[in-house]
């Protein structure tokens, strides 16, 4: 049978709606069933969850609403790429400060008229700083999927041009776009554009765009979110800072952060027997995209070596393995 742990993870996944954790925990619990002799009901289980995951693909069951936006066309082509990933909150493993302040971002967005009738604005402008990995792409996926928008990735490398006033040209159909169809916008790695003016590698070019960037920051008046990620906060243009309405800095995650990442990774596994103290310490300094990693290195071992059995020293060398990598 189910344990307590999986009943409430089952329940808790649906009530999300979310499927893949639903499904690995459905496929858990056959893998215990099958350890336990019960291969009809282990069978049987994982069959339902195939049958659903094969529904679900089809588009035949799905609680997401179907979006017709297509790729922006004409002169916006290039510039903007329409992101059909969809993340919920509950898929994020931050910090509870991090989450805390997202939330907050969310819940502004979500009540914006309410605030409105007080003379308010919820936040909408956001800078996110942070190592790679640390979550600063996915939790622009998260806003966009919790508040049910398009998600837009300005492409720098098409918006960076070597003719002068072309770039700013380009930067003005972006904001009209911004200003025309409510969305999420993200600048990553937006360091390209984003450098100190003056400094010794200053680009003429660079700077017009960042002059640009500023005073259509500034005037913007749009319903959309406009997000900006860098992982070297230290070479932006200290003027930037006052046209954000929140600066959220991403950290590496924790032990607590790490054993999360850890399990849902390994939801297919049995993870009873780990020493989660020494896997949480070795992994500790890693981003959440090295610690995940990580843990499809060890499960993909266990399965072609190790008859699916997972250990705890599997798991620490393939976290030293991206240490050392």
């Amino acid at each position: 049978m189910a344990t307590a742990e999986q009943l409430k993870a089952l329940l808790r996944s649906h009530a999300d709606h979310d499927d893949q954790r639903f499904y690995s925990v459905a496929l858990q619990v056959a893998a215990k069933e099958a350890r336990q002799g019960h291969h009809k009901l282990a069978t049987d289980i994982k069959s339902l969850v195939e049958k659903s995951q094969k529904t679900n693909s089809l588009g035949l069951a799905t609680s997401k609403p179907t979006t017709l936006i297509q790729q922006p066309k004409g002169d916006l082509k290039g510039l903007l790429e329409l992101n059909h990933s969809s993340v919920r909150s509950n898929e994020l493993v931050l910090s509870d400060d991090i989450r805390e302040r997202l939330e907050q971002v969310l819940l502004e967005q979500r009540q914006k008229d309410r605030l409105a009738q007080f003379g308010l604005s919820a936040r909408r402008k956001l800078l996110f700083t942070g190592s790679p990995g640390t979550g600063k792409t996915m939790s622009a996926t998260v806003l966009a999927t919790e508040l049910k928008l398009p998600l837009y990735t300005v492409v720098l490398d098409s918006l960076i041009t070597r003719f002068m006033g072309e770039t700013a040209a380009k930067l003005r159909l972006i904001f009209d776009h911004i200003k025309q169809t409510r969305a999420v916008y993200l600048f990553d790695e937006f360091d390209a554009i984003g450098t100190q003016r003056g400094a010794q590698n200053d680009v003429g070019e660079i700077r017009r765009i960042l002059n640009s960037f500023l005073l259509f920051v500034e005037q913007d008046s749009s319903e959309s979110v406009i997000l900006a990620a860098t992982n070297h906060p230290e070479l932006l243009d200290k003027a930037l800072y006052r046209r954000f309405d929140d600066i959220i800095q991403f950290e590496k995650p924790g032990k607590k952060q790490i054993k999360i990442l850890a399990e849902n990774r390994l939801a297919m596994f049995d993870t009873d027997s780990l020493m989660w103290n020494e896997i949480t310490s070795s992994a500790e300094g890693l981003s959440s995209a090295d610690v995940t990693r990580a843990c499809e290195d060890a499960a993909k071992e266990a399965v072609l070596h190790h008859e699916t059995h997972l250990s705890t020293d599997l798991v620490i060398k393939a976290i030293k393995r991206r240490k050392t990598g």
